[in-house]
């Protein structure tokens, strides 16, 4: 068996010109010495990509002359599979694309909400103390047509108050109206509101008026029981505490028996307190040693007095 084999010389190192050229000349004559197959393999190592695009450029056009045959219908149908293929990428694609432009959109979105909302909630600030301005006028409105209402239809002549002053430690006791002498006021006036007795006037001066009140212990006034012949003296209670005092009809009889909700008016008697004005209403009763007593709640809420009327006479 004759076997035979090839041998691959490296390429020389250059060292130096002389050693260089010894080395080329010998490397020369073992390629001379070599076998003609030995010869072309070393050829065809030295360009290794040749019959690798040789054969792609093959692939290629056949592929194409492959193409170029079809017709019109087969073309289309083509790339209506090629379209098929690709059309899940595209779809996905356009998805992403319109997501990140969504998230965008609602980044900008919530930026402008939080303007807007900042901007509503000064606007609603505003609109709430408007509102209760308004309401207040209201309340006004209401209490002077009320007031206005009451004056118009009463069978008494009445001067309209305003209450200017208080005294915190009497103020269950007094307070002070913007009315005097020169507007025909006098003292032991009854005052009144268009629900009830308030008190009468005690000290007046040109322009000024002290009330007492029916809350004060030392403020007197004949009444008269609705329903019923019963008659007697009302007097406020001695406060303790910051309580509203209530009212109590003294000197009724054991036999009175007066129900809770039974209205009390002035009768009249004694001549200071006309008869009719509303002064409460019962509470309770109870009998005394020698005789009954009911205690009222006061009609008018004396605590939030703001104007009244005094009754300088009748119609």
């Amino acid at each position: 068996m004759n076997l035979s084999f090839c041998v691959r010389w490296p390429q020389p190192i250059a060292s130096g010109a002389n050693n260089g050229g010894h080395r080329k000349a010998e490397t020369g004559k073992l390629v001379r010495r070599l076998p003609v197959s030995c010869r072309v393999a070393n050829r065809q190592s030295a360009n290794p990509m040749s019959r690798t695009n040789i054969i792609a450029l093959l692939i290629f056009g056949a592929i194409l002359g492959y193409f170029l045959s079809f017709g019109p219908e087969t073309t289309q149908n083509f790339k209506a599979g090629v379209y098929r293929l690709l059309a899940p990428f595209l779809t996905g694609g356009s998805g992403i694309k319109k997501q990140i432009t969504s998230v965008r959109s609602g980044l900008k979105s919530l930026d402008e909400l939080e303007h807007e909302n900042a901007a509503l909630n000064v606007e609603n600030r505003e609109l709430r103390a408007t509102n209760k301005g308004l309401r207040d006028v209201e309340h006004e409105v209401n209490r002077l047509r009320h007031a206005l209402n009451y004056r118009e239809r009463s069978m008494f002549k009445l001067v309209a108050a305003e209450v200017i002053a208080r005294d915190s430690s009497s103020w269950w006791r007094t307070l002070t109206i913007n009315r005097g002498k020169r507007d025909a006021i006098e003292t032991d006036m009854p005052v009144v509101t268009d629900v009830g007795l308030v008190g009468k006037t005690t000290t007046v001066s040109d322009t000024i008026s002290v009330v007492l009140l029916i809350s004060d212990e030392n403020c007197r006034v004949a009444a008269s029981v609705e329903g019923s012949r019963e008659q007697g003296i009302v007097s406020g209670e001695r406060v303790t505490g910051g309580l509203t005092p209530l009212l109590d009809l003294n000197f009724l009889s054991k036999q009175a028996d007066l129900k809770p909700g039974q209205k009390v008016y002035t009768s009249g008697v004694g001549g200071v307190f006309p008869s009719g004005l509303l002064i409460g209403a019962v509470k309770i009763f109870r009998v005394r040693e020698l005789d009954g007593q009911a205690q009222l709640t006061p009609a008018v809420e004396l605590s939030h007095l703001e104007d009244v009327f005094v009754v300088t006479g009748r119609r």
